[in-house]
């Protein structure tokens, strides 16, 4: 399992023109069971992706096709944890 930590490197006003297709990226990888939760960063300055990727190799092959990644407009800091225990509903993520 993964943290992705985005930070904004761009001004918001170019965030925004990429936001949309940001939003269909997000869609995409939900509909293929990677994305687990996201949403932005109070305040707005980035955003995080809970992500249950196989493997970093794979993430970063995704983190690849972001938007936000293409046209740099973010960081990436990436964090691997493994789950150990969770609230009920969330138990199928515990390895």
């Amino acid at each position: 399992m993964f943290i992705v930590s985005l930070t904004y490197i761009s001004e918001i006003s170019q965030i925004d023109k990429y936001l949309e297709a940001h939003i269909e990226y997000l869609d995409k990888n939900y509909e293929k069971g990677v994305f687990i939760a996201s949403g932005r960063k109070v305040p707005r300055s980035g955003g995080v992706i809970l992500a249950n990727a196989r493997n970093r190799s794979e993430l970063e092959e995704i983190i690849n096709d972001d938007p936000f990644k293409i046209h740099n407009l973010a960081d990436y800091e990436v964090t691997e944890f493994v789950p150990t225990k969770s609230a009920p509903e969330f138990s199928s993520l515990i390895q």
